[in-house]
């Protein structure tokens, strides 16, 4: 502005023999503004290097939100690359935060371009495969709880990252601190250097111990997990009930979960009240597919048929996954440099479908706080966060225990149609 308005003034030759010079102090005017509106912006980041350990969908959606800001940031994920692990069961994002988180990480049309409509539809069935209600599925420009695959939300994720953001292969050892720098040790004998430590790194966090001592305790429920590939040749009854849906079947205070994926596999989750450490103790070999199949007819005796379908043509290998849930009334006192987020924060048994929007939504607060300059410094937006992330946490995994323990009662059924089927 101020430029035009001197060069108004000035005669037509002198404007034309001094423009390249008032273009020139324009170009650094602007500059330093923008250089000045960015540094503002992530003050207590500047010049502070962020590691983030766990490469799951919150560790991600943090990067995102974080690199979009200007902050120099890592991710060090323990696979060897992108595909190394298998994905489970779709994932319903939810518009108060996972969706929420995304929007503001400005990936909302990636996120259309990989969803799943109708992946929504639910199926609610007894243990003799009779139907008990059948949900309609919304429109496709529905996106209220909308459904995406574990993979492409990784990698949408992934491609918003700038090349080289994720260092793969990077196994969590120790870490220790000295003048408030840590430095991070990884399996393959690399390590790092970082301002701020970040635990992405899940249910078994190695982190976390870091920050509390605090341990989860078992919810008494235990889901196996097993995948059929190619559903509608190799398991074609279930693969027609499913419908590119899902699946939830109770009885006898168990439940069976069916979840078809964009690539016409589909993973199911037998759930049932045992003890804790039941593989062991009945010397069940999770590799052989006889030896399941044996064990589900005796445990599930009196379910249809039709279920069976699912243990005898499945592939690869099962997998027994306890359900773990953080004390509610947990707290700890915040550190200057270091903070978790996920399940390493807040583990809840997954009958909720909460734990992927709860990981991107502390993903999303945290960053607001790393950026917010009303913090004096990091630790102060560190403590704002957590107390808020906790309570949040606590009151979805009190709503989650008591949808765990429903779900695996004789009221099974009657508490799905309170909810809506």
């Amino acid at each position: 502005m101020q430029y035009s308005y001197l060069a108004d003034k000035m005669p037509h030759v002198a404007r034309s023999r001094y423009s390249w010079l008032f273009s020139f102090s324009l170009k650094c005017f602007r500059f330093t503004i923008v250089c000045f509106i960015n540094t503002n912006s992530m003050n207590n980041l500047q010049d502070k290097k962020i590691a983030i350990v766990g490469g799951g969908p919150g560790g991600l959606t943090l990067a995102r939100l974080l690199q979009i800001n200007g902050a120099d940031v890592n991710i060090y994920e323990r696979d060897k690359d992108s595909s190394t692990r298998p994905q489970g069961a779709t994932l319903d994002l939810h518009d108060e935060s996972g969706l929420k988180a995304l929007r503001k990480a400005g990936l909302m049309d990636a996120f259309r371009a990989n969803y799943r409509p109708g992946a929504d539809r639910t199926h609610l069935m007894d243990k003799h495969a009779n139907s008990i209600f059948e949900e309609n599925v919304a429109g496709e420009d529905d996106l209220s709880r909308p459904e995406i695959d574990r993979g492409p939300l990784q990698k949408l994720l992934l491609e918003s990252l700038q090349p080289g953001t994720v260092i793969w292969d990077s196994h969590f050892v120790s870490m220790t601190q000295k003048n408030s720098v840590w430095k991070l040790e990884f399996k393959n004998g690399t390590e790092a250097f970082a301002d701020i430590v970040i635990a992405a790194d899940g249910a078994n966090s190695k982190i976390r111990p870091y920050i509390t001592p605090i341990k989860s305790f078992y919810s008494g429920v235990t889901a196996l997990e097993g995948a059929v590939y190619d559903s509608a040749v190799n398991c074609p009854q279930i693969h027609q009930l499913l419908n590119g849906g899902k699946i939830f079947a109770f009885g006898d205070s168990k439940s069976l979960i069916v979840s078809s994926k964009g690539d016409g596999s589909l993973v199911f989750y037998p759930s049932f009240k045992i003890d804790e450490h039941w593989v062991k103790q009945c010397g069940i070999d999770l590799t052989d597919k006889a030896q399941v199949s044996a064990w589900f007819k005796t445990a599930y005796a009196g379910w249809d048929d039709v279920w069976a379908e699912l243990f005898e043509n499945s592939t690869g290998n099962f997998i027994s996954r306890p359900l773990y849930c953080m004390p509610l009334d947990q707290t700890w006192d915040a550190q200057p440099n270091l903070t978790m987020l996920g399940d390493a924060a807040h583990l809840m048994p997954p009958f909720a479908g909460e734990g992927v929007n709860m990981a991107m939504l502390d993903a999303l607060e945290l960053s607001e706080c790393l950026l917010d300059n009303s913090f004096a410094d990091v630790h102060s937006a560190i403590i704002a966060y957590e107390q808020k992330m906790r309570v949040r946490a606590s009151e979805i995994a009190a709503d989650t225990l008591i949808s765990t323990e429903a779900l695996h009662s004789a009221g099974a059924i009657d508490f799905m149609m309170s909810l809506g089927g």
